[in-house]
């Protein structure tokens, strides 16, 4: 009976994370065909983004990224459309990734929460910046576009890969900027968010500068 009984949890926690693979934020979702692929230069997420980030990572958000008024408003007119035109999905059923660029005022900072968020007034619309310490998501893997579920040995490597991402913006970009003084100052930025909620953007920075 204990062996029965430890096949059926075993069954059971198999059929568990197979579910698991398709809710957002748990495990990545997997392009068509591509569930247990695996390319012949597979690496480890950490190596992957040590090599990567200055070469490729952060000029691809440089060199694509589209203004972010024009992002929003796309979304705001038909988010579908937007997204096919301006964003990225990392598989089927994802939402759409978008990379962006802008210049604005902070107006607030709440270093309270664990994202500590930065709310940045570029015209008439108004975003949000995540300044950590904890910076969470997938939006800079995604949206770049080239980082793929094949290139890695599983998911967790591929989810692990959007976090050494994130512990990159840490310390390779929110920790330039003096957050204590940048409140009311004018502020130019790069990076990706995820179309997670109507009318929301958080941003994850991959470049942020004080404006002159």
């Amino acid at each position: 009976m204990k062996v029965i009984a430890r096949r059926v949890v075993a069954l059971v926690l198999v059929a568990g994370m197979a579910a698991c693979s398709k809710v957002p934020g748990v495990y990545v979702y997997e392009k068509d065909g591509q569930a247990g692929a695996v390319s012949d230069g597979a690496t480890d997420p950490k190596t992957y983004v040590a090599t990567n980030w200055t070469s490729k990572i952060v000029p691809a958000v440089h060199d694509k990224a589209a203004d972010v008024t024009t992002v929003a408003a796309a979304i705001a007119k038909d988010p579908e459309a937007a997204g096919k035109q301006f964003g990225h999905q990392s598989g089927t059923g994802s939402p759409y990734a978008f990379m962006v660029k802008g210049t604005g005022t902070v107006t607030e900072i709440d270093k309270s929460v664990p994202t500590g968020p930065m709310t940045v007034q570029v015209g008439e619309l108004k975003l949000t910046i995540a300044t950590g310490p904890v910076i969470a998501g997938t939006a800079v893997r995604d949206a770049v576009g080239f980082i793929s579920f094949g290139d890695f040995t599983n998911q967790i490597d591929y989810a692990a890969v959007a976090n050494q991402i994130n512990s990159q913006v840490k310390t390779d970009v929110i920790a330039k900027v003096d957050l204590a003084t940048i409140k009311g100052k004018k502020v130019d930025f790069y990076g990706a968010f995820a179309n997670l909620s109507p009318g929301t953007i958080f941003l994850v920075p991959t470049e942020l500068t004080v404006a002159p």
